[in-house]
C-alpha cells in the first residue's frame, strides 16, 4: 500500500487527529471516501468506454476476415 507500514499510518492518523480534531475527523474521512468512490466510478466508466471503442474497431475487421 504505497510503501506505508503500520507505523507510518498511525503517525499520519495522529497528525490528522491533531490538525482536524476529533469532531471533524469523521467528516473528513467521509469526504475522502466519497471522493475516492467518485474517482473509482469515473475511471470504471472510462475503462468501459475504451473497451467498447476497442471492440467496435476490432469487431468489423474480424467479421470481414471471416467473410473472405
Amino acid at each position: 500500500m504505497f510503501g506505508l507500514g503500520p507505523t507510518e499510518l498511525i503517525v499520519i492518523l495522529v497528525i490528522a487527529l491533531v490538525i482536524f480534531g476529533p469532531s471533524r475527523l469523521p467528516k473528513v474521512g467521509q469526504s475522502v471516501g466519497q471522493a475516492l468512490r467518485a474517482f473509482r466510478d469515473s475511471t470504471d466508466k472510462v475503462h468501459e468506454e475504451v473497451n467498447k471503442s476497442v471492440e467496435a474497431v476490432t469487431s468489423p475487421a474480424s467479421d470481414s476476415e471471416k467473410k473472405e
